[in-house]
């Protein structure tokens, strides 16, 4: 079996364990919410931004594309959602805290970065299979995870799905999200009404 299949296949499930360090470790004193929240809110605006142009076919398991988009942010970075979603995960990283929040940060980083580098390899075997040329062209002239300083020119004209489409598209996301702030935050109250650890120890007199 390719393991990149099986990434691809289950990448909505594949964080699952990194997701559930992120809650256990997190902090009842974090004085970065702020920036995390900000990272997250980019992090999801750039995944939106994408799903609006390749629309519900993200969600697929199976490989390929019915076409090629290189509208919108697919003119600056061949995967957009993929950075989209790296960026939301370091901001719920950044959000929950952490002992060691650089440890975790790069922990998740990694993850995510191993995990998508196999997917879009076997990505773009089925892309350059189905496009040939078009394909060989852009991927010369977009990258697949830096993005450009500047949109790449091309020929898609294709228009980016209404608000409300949109927002059904994403609504599994936006839900999942939700979710893990949901359980951080009962985490960290976990954590502060917690009683902490007796340090009185138990003297003991010896008899002779």
């Amino acid at each position: 079996m390719d393991i990149r299949n099986f990434f691809f296949k289950n990448r909505s499930f594949t964080p699952i364990p990194i997701a559930v360090s992120i809650i256990y470790f997190a902090q009842s004193e974090n004085q970065n919410v702020i920036l995390g929240f900000t990272v997250l809110l980019v992090g999801e605006l750039i995944r939106m931004w994408s799903v609006s142009y390749a629309g519900g076919e993200t969600r697929t398991t199976k490989v390929g594309a019915p076409s090629l988009c290189t509208a919108g942010p697919y003119g600056y970075v061949r995967n957009p959602i993929y950075v989209g979603n790296m960026l939301m995960y370091l901001g719920i990283v950044i959000i929950a805290g952490s002992p060691n929040l650089t440890l975790m940060a790069l922990t998740t980083m990694t993850f995510f970065i191993i995990q998508y580098s196999l997917i879009i390899s076997l990505e773009e075997e089925k892309l350059d299979e189905l496009f040939a040329s078009e394909y060989l062209t852009y991927k010369n002239n977009v990258r697949a995870i830096l993005p450009r300083l500047t949109r790449w020119k091309t020929d898609d004209d294709r228009t980016p799905l209404p608000l409300s489409k949109l927002l059904k598209t994403e609504k599994r996301t936006l839900q999942n999200v939700a979710f893990i702030l949901t359980l951080i935050i009962i985490r960290i109250n976990y954590n502060s009404i917690r009683p902490a650890p007796s340090t009185t120890r138990c003297s003991t007199v010896s008899t002779l």
